[in-house]
């Protein structure tokens, strides 16, 4: 079973993956930590994963209108899920475009 993982483009992001080689993927809830290893090594080639930590973070409470004349209710957004991958070889070429765009200015 394959993965969907997706890169995050944060500050913070962007400086664990220049000075750790640590880079950080939004990842499915169900996804256990040996499914994110093998998903980020088949989809960067050349890659060896180090070490996986993964941290939820809960839905922030959002209010809502339910008309003119009753009172406003709350909900939930969607629980996320990230997972820190530390490369032990190899490095992934996620923000090098960035880098080359602000050069020719």
């Amino acid at each position: 079973m394959s993965i969907l993982i997706t890169p995050r483009a944060t500050e913070k992001a962007y400086r664990l993956a220049t000075a750790q080689n640590t880079y950080v993927f939004n990842v499915p809830m169900s996804a256990n930590k040996q499914q994110i290893a093998e998903a980020v090594e088949a989809e960067f080639g050349d890659v060896s994963v180090g070490k996986v930590s993964v941290a939820v973070q809960s839905g922030k409470a959002v209010r809502y209108s339910r008309g003119k004349r009753s009172y406003p209710g709350t909900t939930h957004r969607q629980d996320t899920k990230k997972a820190y991958v530390t490369l032990s070889k190899g490095s992934i070429k996620l923000f090098e475009e960035t880098e080359q765009k602000e050069e020719k200015k």
